[in-house]
């Protein structure tokens, strides 16, 4: 047995074991909760119990797969883009820039429908990336953990600016729906605009082995006949697109988009045709833990999945820097 058909056996193994794994957990995040759920309930059809399956667990598994995957994607291609493995959505300042555009959306269409908003996000979050893209072209030191660095500065001083913004607008309160990641208020009809952001990181299956080539830098990727900045452009563009759609429908996770794919990446490699299958499998785990650890760790209370994931994310992302400063990563 050659050793390609073996290591495409053990990624359809650990896929197979992640998909049974997060069946498992998704079935059981259904009957965690305030609301008194029961298998027994649903078995005999009592109305109450069918009808918080469908408005309400149903709806907020879907929204925890959908935002995690996506997530995880984008990170994924947005590391490949740049070339850095700490650049993603949260350390370049999309987040951010998503958020601010809901705010001015807020503030100039608030009447509007929930898709003008969102256009705005999208808007916000493609010229905020942009920008850091552009400071990136311009950096004399490339260092591997200076880079995202200077993403989190440039959040920062976005970020800033939108809180100083929506206190002259005492707007702060709903700033905090969209800065600080929540599934509890998902309902059925207030989270299918994250079906949109899955469809988006299907497009980036699709475009998967030109974000590999593109992230071996310019020179190579020309040779291949690769056009370089079509395919950095588009990774940006979808990476723009999922990164609004998130925030708008459940605001901001942290360290999704980080910690995801550089953990994948180090079992699977840099092949992102293979790698983003396990991603985004991994992306909607990691998130569906996160959430159901909010829901138990202080029941009948609830812990924002943003929270969690950040204490979480916060130490494994730790873990990485350190790790790439003793592999000497560049």
């Amino acid at each position: 047995m050659t050793r390609r058909p073996l290591l495409g056996r053990l990624r359809a193994w650990h896929l197979a074991a992640g998909a049974a794994l997060l069946a498992v957990l998704a079935a059981g995040s259904l009957f965690v909760g305030v609301g008194d759920l029961t298998p027994a309930g649903l078995l005999h059809g009592r109305p109450e119990d069918l009808r918080v399956l469908v408005e309400s667990r149903l709806p907020r598994l879907l929204a925890v797969v959908l935002a995690g995957t996506a997530m995880s994607v984008a990170g994924l291609v947005m590391m490949h883009i740049t070339g850095n493995r700490f650049v993603s959505p949260s350390t370049a300042g999309t987040s951010e820039s998503a958020s601010f555009g809901v705010l001015l959306a807020t503030l100039l269409a608030g009447g509007e429908a929930v898709f003008v908003k969102m256009a705005v996000a999208v808007a916000f979050a493609l010229l905020g990336t942009f920008f850091f893209m552009w400071i990136l072209r311009r950096l004399t030191f490339r260092d591997m953990i200076l880079v995202p660095l200077v993403g989190i500065m440039f959040g920062g001083v976005i970020g800033a600016a939108t809180t100083f913004l929506a206190y002259r607008a005492d707007l702060l309160q709903s700033l905090g729906a969209w800065t600080s990641g929540d599934f509890s208020g998902v309902l059925r009809g207030r989270y299918e605009l994250l079906w949109i952001a899955g469809a988006v990181t299907v497009l980036g299956y699709l475009y998967a082995d030109r974000f590999t080539v593109a992230g071996m830098g310019r020179s190579f990727a020309v040779n291949l006949g690769v056009r370089y900045d079509r395919v950095v452009n588009t990774g940006l563009v979808l990476t723009g697109v999922i990164t609004a759609v998130v925030v708008v429908t459940v605001g901001e996770i942290p360290f999704v988009s980080l910690i995801v794919p550089n953990l994948v990446t180090l079992a699977l490699g840099d092949n992102l045709r293979h790698a983003l299958p396990a991603t985004a499998l991994a992306g909607a785990l990691f998130v569906l833990l996160c959430d159901v650890a909010g829901r138990v760790v202080r029941f009948p209370y609830e812990i924002p999945v943003s929270t969690v994931v950040g204490v979480v994310g916060s130490v494994v992302f730790l873990g990485l820097l350190l790790r790439g400063r003793r592999t000497g990563l560049r």
